[in-house]
């Protein structure tokens, strides 16, 4: 009857370009096990879970209907916004947990030099999705310059009267903009020397 509606457990990599720019960044997002059953539900043979070409028109519905919500992937550097281009190298598999996992590479639309901090955060504005990073290994890089380096940021917990506001009618009557999600993010960080 309330928020979070669906949850997924985020892995992420920070990927480098041959020129030491960071280029992009890869998803792998675990969803929960009552979205994965409802999501396979009809798919697969005689038992067996669902191949990724049996999962490639959910995938494509799926990341096509990210576009309106940024992919839930929120990038900051010099108090600017960087833009990602559209997801490349979508696919949807189940893994051995039953679980549906959606991985893709979202690129940037200009590469970014990581002397000045880059980070980012993986959120649902209106927290009809709860994004959570993965206990172990939740963000990484890949092909990164020697010296570079990453650090996680936690949320700070949220306040007594914000969990008292955590009712299904405190999420319907949010005024447009309203940005819940972003309070309970882990901000991601990368800098090179």
């Amino acid at each position: 009857m309330a928020h979070p509606h669906v949850w997924v457990a985020v892995r992420s990599e920070v990927v480098f370009g041959d020129d030491g720019k960071i280029i992009g960044v890869r998803h792998a997002w675990e969803f929960d096990e009552m979205y994965s059953a409802f999501a396979t539900q009809g798919l697969g043979k005689n038992g067996a879970p669902p191949t990724k070409e049996e999962l490639a028109p959910l995938a494509k519905t799926n990341i096509e209907s990210l576009a309106e919500f940024d992919y839930f992937t929120f990038a900051k550097q010099n108090n600017e916004k960087p833009a990602f281009k559209p997801p490349q190298d979508v696919t949807l598999e189940v893994n051995e947990r039953k679980s549906v996992v959606m991985r893709f590479f979202l690129p940037l639309q200009t590469p970014a030099s990581a002397k000045k901090p880059f980070s980012f955060q993986v959120y649902d504005p209106t927290y009809f999705v709860s994004f959570g990073l993965e206990k172990k290994e939740p963000v990484t890089m890949s092909r990164a310059p020697a010296g570079c380096s990453l650090s996680l940021v936690e949320p700070s917990p949220l306040v007594a009267a914000d969990n008292q506001k955590l009712s299904e009618a405190f999420f319907q009557n949010m005024s447009p903009g309203a940005d819940f999600g972003i309070k309970l993010a882990t901000r991601a960080i990368v800098a090179c020397p």
